[in-house]
């Protein structure tokens, strides 16, 4: 992976026919990135692409498993782009810690490791070894504005 991480991100936003170089929206009273020392906290993220909601409803009802997948590329994305903002370059990143992801699902879906494994591929593809993080996975009953999918992560940096 000679080139840089941003180009590979730029990339990425390519094969989803999205854009994530305008401001990245919050909806409340809080910050999307909190810098403690060499670590940057991203506040959960659903998958918006500016003012809208891509992917809606509950997985394994309305929303199938790829359908998800591609939610939380969405999510990512958008973590991403908010460490991008605060860094000024994703080469800067020196290794993803850690992300939880939230996954609205029906009460007897179990394939919570399967729709993270989107964002997991994400971060591999964009950042390379510093992608590889410790994850957790869960299945909610909701989430903001009906999302399927919500992904904090943790990030230290040089």
């Amino acid at each position: 992976m000679s080139e840089s991480r941003d180009s590979r991100f730029a990339a990425m936003e390519a094969a989803l026919s999205l854009s994530f170089s305008g401001e990245i929206k919050i909806g409340g009273s809080y910050v999307s990135v909190v810098r403690h020392d060499r670590q940057l906290f991203v506040s959960g993220q659903i998958p918006r692409v500016g003012d809208s909601v891509v992917v809606t409803g509950r997985v394994g009802a309305e929303v199938s498993v790829e359908q998800a997948r591609y939610a939380a590329k969405i999510c990512t994305m958008r973590a991403l782009a908010l460490l991008r903002q605060e860094l000024g370059s994703l080469d800067r990143v020196s290794r993803i810690l850690r992300i939880t992801v939230f996954v609205k699902c029906s009460e007897d879906f179990s394939q919570q490791s399967e729709v993270a494994d989107g964002a997991s591929e994400l971060l591999y593809s964009v950042l390379g070894d510093a992608g590889i993080h410790t994850r957790t996975s869960v299945g909610v009953y909701q989430l903001p504005k009906n999302a399927p999918v919500e992904i904090d992560l943790i990030a230290a940096v040089d």
